[in-house]
């Protein structure tokens, strides 16, 4: 069963596009790179699709180290596969592109001599063969972004459709009724125990167990660490899992590199680099928001990361299934750290597949008066703080502040409450954060950024 992505409309709109370029679609193992481009390749008269680490396809690595020129190139696939390449009617996908660079090197030729052949190329550690070739096709590829799935298409997995309708019009104005809250608060606790893994995500959808997708995260987790040993860098696999339970431990807090036993800093930050290009963890950068882009004054000195998935996460640290299917409080779970990382975790999920946004937060270190904003997001023009709340309760007075000495015209306030306001603050229920933090203006409705 396909489960249906948000990317597929971007990738509808870019077969569609008379100016495409070859497209480059980037993201963690086991996001959902490949079974995407399959389902888009049944609006295709021919699909040709080659992975470059199957042994069935090895003779295609040896066409593109010969050749440079996308007809000869295209001319050989042919021949050997027997299924015609046609301009404007085939998709040509070059699937784990990574494991053949000279491919890689190729796809700026396909945009200049093949413009109308649609091509798409993936990888899971697509991101260290880029590193390889520092000019690589600058204005001559395209790259979508992916992620496991979002709360908004796990509802639509499960069928729920009209529920995630709901949500995603939903304002501050106008509250959901207890009853609907209730449910989605229900759904949304489900879905961070499982996550957003498709594979995980299918089978509860068909009627799996909760045990039948513990036992498919137990495989995932296992895959990573073997995907350690892929790595090009020369780093012992001991050290990349020593710095990767490090990130899971310290989630939802700033990096502390010391915590980190037998290593120097050095090797840290290596291997937090080389986990950061596999996808597999996101870096929260404090910044000090006196402006816009709010990279401007970020600081890398001062960060906290988040893995990549909640259902993986929750396994790797055996959490209490139990509490976090109650839901009557997340605080007890990991101190509310599952929550912060969920919300970091929906706001990469809700920004363009073209245009993945980098995620800050704010920290203010005075004798007697430091304050923390677990979030701050550009939201159109302004500079908006998000604290994430793990309960119904909690004082905002880091968010006070930061409205104050930034001038900020509101803030959102995600939590297990219903949607509501206090004064200049929005508050948004934990499972609303994807659909609302980049489309609304502080009355609620939407706006275009």
């Amino acid at each position: 069963m396909y489960l249906k992505r948000r990317i597929d409309a971007d990738l509808a709109t870019w077969k569609d596009d008379p100016r495409r370029k070859p497209l480059l679609l980037r993201g963690a193992r086991q996001v959902g790179k490949t079974r995407t481009v399959r389902e888009l390749a049944k609006t295709f008269d021919t699909f040709v699709e080659i992975n470059f680490e199957h042994r069935d396809f090895q003779f295609a690595k040896s066409v593109f180290e010969k050749h440079s020129s996308p007809h000869i190139i295209c001319d050989e696939l042919s021949a050997i596969l027997g299924v015609q390449i046609t301009e404007g009617k085939t998709l040509l996908f070059l699937d784990e592109i990574q494991s053949c660079i000279p491919a890689l090197s190729a796809l700026r030729y396909f945009y200049e001599e093949m413009p109308c052949l649609h091509v798409i190329a993936a990888g899971s550690l697509l991101e260290f063969a880029l590193r390889e070739i520092p000019s690589f096709g600058v204005g001559r590829i395209r790259s979508f972004y992916m992620f496991p799935m979002s709360f908004d298409e796990f509802l639509r997995a499960m069928k729920l459709d009209v529920l995630a309708d709901h949500v995603k019009k939903a304002s501050v104005e106008v509250p959901f009724s207890e009853e609907m809250h209730k449910k989605c608060l229900e759904q949304y606790s489900r879905f961070l125990l499982i996550g957003g893994m498709p594979e995980v995500v299918a089978t509860y959808a068909e009627g799996g167990s909760l045990l039948e997708c513990r036992k498919i995260l137990n495989d995932l987790t296992g895959t990573f660490y073997d995907d350690f040993a892929k790595y090009k860098e020369k780093v012992a696999v001991s050290r990349l899992r020593e710095v990767f339970d490090a990130v899971i431990h310290q989630t939802g807090r700033k990096f502390v590199l010391t915590n980190v036993q037998g290593l120097n800093n050095l090797q840290i930050k290596n291997c937090l680099e080389l986990l950061e290009l596999a996808g597999l963890i996101y870096p929260v950068t404090h910044t000090g928001a006196n402006g816009l882009p709010l990279g401007a004054e970020s600081n890398p000195k001062f960060r906290k990361f988040m893995l990549f998935d909640t259902g993986i996460y929750q396994r790797y640290l055996n959490l209490d299934a139990a509490a976090v299917l109650n839901f009557q409080t997340i605080e007890q779970v990991n101190k509310g750290a599952l929550a912060e990382m969920a919300v970091a975790l929906e706001l990469k999920k809700a920004a363009p597949s073209d245009a993945p946004v980098e995620l800050y937060y704010w920290r203010r270190e005075k004798q007697g008066s430091s304050a923390e904003v677990d979030f701050v997001v550009q939201c159109g023009h302004e500079i908006v703080p998000v604290e994430v709340k793990s309960g119904t309760k909690g004082s905002m007075q880091s968010m006070f502040l930061f409205l104050k000495e930034k001038n900020s015209k509101f803030g959102i306030r995600a939590s297990l409450e219903n949607f509501g306001k206090y004064n200049d603050v929005l508050v948004v229920p934990l499972y609303a954060v994807g659909y609302c933090w980049i489309h609304r203006t502080p009355s609620g409705r939407s706006h275009t950024p």
